[in-house]
């Protein structure tokens, strides 16, 4: 089953499946993990793999992962998701993207990136997805401010787990406080 995607956007979100072990694995590349601490090993990327499999199944408001698809072309180019993460104290979603290097400045991560927003407001579980891309990655801050994100400003995390990352705080608004939210 296909995720909704807005109008005339030139992408389509897939759930995460069994058949995406390979996208990954391009997906590990080590000029797309760059930002990331390096390429992951093959160990590493089976328990991502199953990892995104099952939050893909699982459909409980924990988040979900999706397989980017090209259109018209009708190919895979990369891959999306939001999941839950806390923050401050605070529930929050988090997003993070990937878009292979022949496909990439074409708009395809900005409009991945809005339609992930979509699905993650469409859960009406966390007021604010987040997005944590390095200081240093120039084009992932650009799909966020292209996206509607606000910058809330730096921000030094950890990933991956032990080793430190300065990165900037992106923040898009899911639903105003007001509204009646689960969890």
């Amino acid at each position: 089953m296909d995720a909704d995607t807005p109008h005339g956007s030139p992408v389509r979100l897939e759930p995460w499946s069994e058949d995406d072990f390979e996208l990954l694995r391009a997906m590990n590349a080590p000029e797309l993990m760059e930002h990331l601490g390096g390429p992951e090993t093959e160990e590493a990327l089976v328990k991502r793999h199953r990892r995104y499999v099952d939050l893909s199944a699982e459909r409980t408001g924990a988040g979900r992962m999706f397989r980017i698809v090209l259109l018209p072309e009708e190919v895979a180019v990369g891959g999306i998701g939001f999941w839950q993460q806390t923050l401050d104290g605070e529930p929050v979603y988090e997003t993070g993207w990937t878009v292979l290097p022949g496909f990439q400045g074409r708009g395809v991560a900005s409009a991945a990136t809005r339609a992930v927003a979509e699905l993650a407001r469409a859960e009406r579980t966390h007021r604010f997805l987040h997005a944590f891309p390095s200081t240093g990655n120039g084009p992932s801050n650009a799909v966020c401010r292209k996206a509607g994100f606000e910058l809330l400003g730096p921000r030094e995390l950890e990933y991956p787990p032990g080793t430190p990352l300065s990165c900037n705080d992106w923040r898009l608004e899911l639903h105003t406080g007001g509204q009646a939210l689960e969890g």
